[in-house]
C-alpha cells in the first residue's frame, strides 16, 4: 500500500510532465502557424467551446491553455509580440493557412448569436505584426488567397484581351480593305 504522503509527492512530476507536454503542444502549433491569436474566454462554458471547435475550418484550432504557458512557448520566436495580450482567461487561436477572414469569421457568428460583446479577440500575430482588439477589421476584411490570385489574373488577362481586341480589329479593317479592292476588281467593267 502506499502511503498518502508518497501519493502526493508523486504529484508534482506528473504536474511538471503534464505543463511540459501541453508547452510542447503549444509549439507544436506554432511551428506551421500563420495567425496566432488570443480570445478572452471568461465565462465560456465547455459546451461553448466545443461549439466554437467545431464551426472553425480544418485549418484552424482552438486551444485552452495557460497564459504562462503561451509565454513559454512564444518566447524568442515571431510570435513575441503577442505576450501583453496573454492576460486575463484566454483561448488561443492557432492558424494554419492563409485564409484568414475564414478563420475569424465563425467565432464572430458564434459571438453574434450568443450576444457575447465582451468576449472578443485580445489581440493576434500575423506576418510578425501584432493587431489589436481595434486592428481586428483589418485582418477580417483582407482579401483571400482565392480572391487575390483573381485579381491578379484579372490584371495579367486585362493587357492581353485588349491586345487580342486590337489585334482582332486590325485583322478585320485589312480584312474588309482586301475585299473592297477584290469587289472593285469584279465590278470592274472590261475595256475601261
Amino acid at each position: 500500500m502506499t502511503s498518502v504522503r508518497s501519493a502526493a509527492a508523486a504529484l508534482p512530476p506528473i504536474r511538471a510532465a503534464l505543463t511540459r507536454s501541453k508547452k510542447e503542444s503549444i509549439r507544436r502549433e506554432l511551428d506551421s502557424c500563420q495567425m496566432l491569436a488570443g480570445i478572452w474566454c471568461h465565462g465560456l462554458t465547455v459546451r461553448q467551446l466545443q461549439s466554437i471547435r467545431a464551426s472553425l475550418p480544418s485549418s484552424s484550432k482552438l486551444l485552452v491553455a495557460k497564459n504562462s504557458l503561451v509565454e513559454k512557448a512564444i518566447e524568442g520566436t515571431k510570435w513575441e509580440a503577442l505576450k501583453p495580450c496573454a492576460k486575463g482567461m484566454n483561448a488561443w487561436l492557432f492558424v494554419h493557412s492563409d485564409e484568414i477572414p475564414p478563420a475569424i469569421k465563425p467565432y464572430r457568428d458564434f459571438q453574434k448569436e450568443w450576444k457575447l460583446a465582451l468576449n472578443d479577440f485580445t489581440g493576434a500575430v500575423y506576418e510578425g505584426r501584432l493587431y489589436g482588439p481595434d486592428d481586428f477589421q483589418a485582418l477580417e476584411t483582407m482579401p483571400t488567397r482565392m480572391e487575390s490570385y483573381r485579381f491578379l489574373l484579372g490584371c495579367l488577362q486585362s493587357p492581353a484581351v485588349s491586345l487580342l481586341g486590337l489585334l482582332q480589329t486590325k485583322t478585320q479593317e485589312e480584312g474588309g480593305a482586301e475585299v473592297a479592292a477584290t469587289d472593285a476588281e469584279k465590278n470592274k467593267v472590261p475595256g475601261l
